[in-house]
């Protein structure tokens, strides 16, 4: 079923339409919670949530990329399930080493200051990512948005473990001197 004709379930407030979801977006939302939480039944439970945001925010909302839609719910409800169980150990530390990573490049945001640049600075990382080859785009997103290990990296694009961490190494330069030149403060 086409993205169009689940979001009109949604609209038409027929239950049909988190089961079509599930059918085309649950392996790909349980894929984000399960790298995240290395649990499955905590990434089962992050991907009924996401059904269930879902519900609550179509309608009036309106997806223009229904895959991202889900994917940020599902994202941002395993990253504060993991917070919850502060389980820094779980998955050998693999979600705050990522997040440890991106510090050096992309400053936090402590204040309501900070909050309202926080929609700036998503923007800004959007269009550099644009600008970077697929390849290496792709790298970088696979680590951080869905913050799968090295290895897993390298398997995926037949690359050397060290390469993957070299190229990781220097896209993570490359922003830090996008934002640096675009104002951000780090």
């Amino acid at each position: 079923m086409k993205d169009s004709e689940i979001l009109d379930l949604y609209f038409a407030r027929k239950e049909q339409a988190i089961e079509e979801t599930q059918r085309s977006y649950g392996g790909y939302c349980y894929s984000i919670a399960f790298h995240i939480l290395h649990d499955r039944g905590d990434s089962d439970e992050c991907v009924n949530d996401t059904w269930l945001r879902a519900w609550n925010a179509i309608p009036p909302k309106r997806p223009g990329h229904f895959a991202l839609f889900l994917g940020t719910i599902t994202r941002n409800l395993s990253f504060d399930k993991w917070k919850a169980k502060n389980a820094a150990k779980r998955g050998n530390g693999a979600v705050e080493l990522a997040l440890d990573e991106l510090t050096e490049c992309v400053p936090a945001g402590n204040s309501t200051e900070d909050a309202v640049e926080a929609e700036e600075l998503k923007r800004l990382i959007n269009a550099f990512l644009h600008t970077l080859p697929e390849k290496e785009c792709n790298v970088f997103l696979r680590r951080y948005w869905y913050v799968e290990e090295y290895a897993e990296i390298a398997k995926r694009y037949q690359m050397k473990l060290n390469t993957v961490k070299t190229s990781l190494f220097r896209t993570r330069t490359k922003l830090r001197e996008y934002l640096e030149r675009e104002g951000v403060v780090l």
